[in-house]
């Protein structure tokens, strides 16, 4: 009988720990430094590996990131600051600057030298 409670026990614990999972967020934020497809490709195999991240879509015409994160295993900041670390800025949180100096020249910004040519 003790057997059946702790097994009782644990799966009521089990079941509620399912329950209290939140449901994903789509959130967008603003990515003013993505200019090209390196940018969008760059951004989107970074935050791929980023726990929690569930789809990346970057529009560099745009210059939005459009990130499906679960609440309970990361947060907003956590993904800005991932965006930071992959060399572009992310709505307040600027770019790491040793990641943006090995961004190749066309994914840097225009008064650094870079750009797309038009």
């Amino acid at each position: 009988m003790k057997h059946f409670s702790t097994l009782t026990l644990a799966l009521v614990l089990a079941l509620s720990g399912l329950a209290q999972q939140k449901k994903p967020v789509t959130t967008k934020i603003s990515t003013p430094t993505v200019q090209c497809e390196e940018c969008k490709k760059k951004i989107e195999q970074y935050l791929s590996k980023e726990d929690g991240v569930t789809k990346v879509n970057v529009d560099y015409r745009h210059k939005t990131t459009s990130v499906t994160w679960l609440q309970d295993r990361t947060n907003l900041e956590n993904v800005k600051t991932a965006i930071a670390n992959a060399g572009y800025d992310a709505d307040d949180v600027k770019a790491d600057g040793e990641a943006y100096a090995k961004l190749p020249k066309c994914c840097k910004r225009p008064e650094d030298g870079g750009g797309m040519k038009k």
